[in-house]
């Protein structure tokens, strides 16, 4: 090392590990297809379990948001709105567990619904959890909102996951 200039100590090093990083952890060109049919109907399955989760529990939310049913016949917020929110917001959740699904191995229902628990597990679980601890929230909004999500998601990953795209379409 004697005699060579930093440059290329660091050039030599940064070579060695791209050697080294090269035979140890091969870089696989992923191939994502997304089939965007599934994806579309994974998001129309995840809002209309929404209206029916929340329509079955609907004085439980009310009363966990702090409000009643005269609120919300008068609140004045646009469904349609909420609906395309809503379903715009599945749709990207669906394509990110399509996406995760196929970049960690095999297309299938399964993996799709491990991907969806992972994914529910790693963001949906912690972000519920500080939102419901800083907003003081109670644990019976906290349950019913954690719960929908979780099976909402395990549904879209069935349906990503196990809908395959034919080979032939792009």
């Amino acid at each position: 090392m004697r005699g060579r200039s930093p440059s290329g100590v660091i050039r030599a090093a940064l070579g060695a590990l791209k050697e080294r990083w090269k035979n140890e952890m091969p870089m696989v060109s992923p191939c994502v297809r997304h089939n965007y049919l599934a994806i579309a109907v994974a998001a129309v399955v995840s809002c209309l379990f929404l209206a029916v989760w929340y329509t079955l529990f609907l004085d439980a939310w009310l009363k966990g948001i702090g409000r009643d049913r005269l609120w919300m016949a008068g609140n004045g917020v646009s469904q349609v709105l909420q609906s395309v929110t809503a379903l715009v917001a599945a749709g990207l959740l669906a394509t990110c567990i399509s996406s995760f699904t196929q970049l960690t191995g095999a297309q299938t229902a399964v993996r799709g619904m491990k991907v969806a628990a992972g994914l529910w597990l790693g963001c949906v679980l912690p972000i519920r959890s500080i939102e419901s601890v800083f907003q003081v929230l109670g644990y019976t909004l906290f349950a019913l909102n954690l719960s929908f999500w979780l099976i909402a998601m395990l549904a879209m990953g069935a349906i990503v996951g196990g809908w395959k795209k034919a080979p032939g379409n792009r």
